[in-house]
């Protein structure tokens, strides 16, 4: 079976590292933003004890990943990964539900599911 999101093993890593940032936090939250040229975006967040009924939970090697329930269809299938090089660092995102992507990479737009 499928994840229905996916976490590599460096990105649980960052997740893990990026929680311990905020003493409060209990994870990070994926979520989908509206802007820039096409429309979506992905932003990170730490999750501070609040309700999480709303929310889709995601365990992987101590790092937890929350994700809105309204924002799931978006992600299905989604892997999660961290990419550090000599020009950026910051997590990737692979959406096969992506139909496309603006010109500097920045955002991005799907299509809603029939």
């Amino acid at each position: 079976m499928t994840e229905p999101v996916q976490i590599t093993d460096i990105a649980a890593i960052k997740i893990v590292e990026k929680t311990a940032l905020n003493k409060d936090a209990v994870g990070l939250r994926l979520t989908v933003k509206t802007t820039g040229c096409s429309g979506n975006s992905y932003q990170m967040e730490h999750v501070l004890s609040e309700d999480l009924s709303k929310d889709d939970r995601f365990d992987k090697n101590g790092a937890v990943l929350y994700i809105p329930k309204m924002h799931s269809w978006m992600l299905f299938g989604t892997v999660i990964d961290f990419e550090d090089s000599k020009i950026s660092s910051g997590f990737t995102f692979s959406n096969p539900n992506e139909a496309g992507r603006c010109g500097c990479g920045e955002s991005f737009t799907v299509n809603r599911p029939e």
